[in-house]
């Protein structure tokens, strides 16, 4: 799939001035999942029942059950921007009690293949950066943003990534929830994930679960080499997209537990050919979703 293609579903998906919100009835207690695009959202909504549309700024939401816990379902549109506008009016319209993301990614760790899950713990926006001043020192940032600079290895000599200034606070990331992390350790030590998809598209190996590690959101779709061996070597990162860093942002400015799953469809520039997002993207959706439907399913039930 074109970059071309692929933003442009984000920006059809994307929240929309122009449309009056629906007035929301819904006063149930929620889990939130949100997607970013189609098909992500299309291996969701196949496994929720009693489900119930809402119009929000042109955009559906899906009010439904999943494993027998109530939820919601959103797909945001590609990008930082409409990630961060769907959580927020999320937040805002329905009770929210915890944001689930569900998705691909980018495998960015060598170590890892396409169909693997990663779960991190903390989501990065790694080109929340300056590029720095070339002086006969060496490149350097202004004297007033040296304490706002990351002491770690620069992009391109010049771009250092810098620390992201919320509610006046300065965060070199974006904790995921302890406890939903912990809920998703169990999953994964018992859940299988399949190697094929519906549209028979298998996997070389059997694909894992992993919890921990640090994933990162840019916003760029990473199809590159040197730029994924930089997030490895800079961030030690599991995986990148181009949402989850935005929505752990707005989770944590509005005191929302905030968990992200993530199904590596390419290697973001690392496959010996060419990538494969367009091969494996209905798997790695698909699995995605699995694990996701386990996880709310060993959520506490009220």
């Amino acid at each position: 799939m074109r970059l071309t293609k692929f933003l442009a579903i984000g920006l059809l998906a994307a929240w929309s001035g122009a449309h009056a919100a629906e007035k929301i009835t819904d006063t149930l207690p929620r889990t939130a999942v949100i997607t970013a695009f189609a098909p992500e959202k299309t291996a969701m909504v196949a496994l929720l029942t009693d489900k119930k549309i809402y119009k929000l700024h042109g955009a559906e939401i899906v009010a439904g059950t999943l494993a027998g816990h109530p939820v919601l379902l959103a797909e945001s549109g590609v990008s930082m921007v409409n990630a961060s506008l769907t959580a927020q009016n999320l937040i805002d319209r329905f009770k929210v009690e915890r944001i689930v993301f569900s998705g691909i990614a980018g495998g960015i760790d060598p170590t890892l293949h396409v169909g693997d899950v990663v779960v991190p713990e903390e989501w990065a926006e790694p080109l929340e950066s300056i590029v720095l001043r070339e002086t006969p020192e060496g490149p350097k940032a202004p004297g007033w943003m040296a304490d706002e600079v990351l002491p770690l290895p620069l992009y391109g000599g010049t771009v250092a990534s810098k620390k992201i200034d919320t509610n006046h606070e300065f965060h070199a990331s974006f904790k995921a929830d302890a406890a939903l992390l912990e809920t998703a350790r169990k999953v994964a030590a018992s859940l299988k994930l399949k190697a094929c998809s519906s549209d028979r598209h298998c996997l070389e190996q059997p694909p894992q679960i992993l919890v921990g590690g640090v994933g990162v959101s840019t916003m760029s779709f990473v199809d590159n080499a040197k730029f994924r061996d930089w997030l490895y070597t800079a961030w030690k990162a599991r995986a990148t997209d181009m949402e989850s860093a935005a929505v752990a942002q707005v989770a944590y400015v509005n005191g929302v537990p905030f968990i992200a799953f993530r199904s590596l469809s390419d290697l973001a520039g690392g496959e010996a050919g060419s990538n494969q997002m367009d091969v494996f993207m209905t798997l790695a959706a698909e699995n995605a979703a699995s694990v996701v439907k386990a996880f709310v399913g060993e959520l506490p039930k009220r």
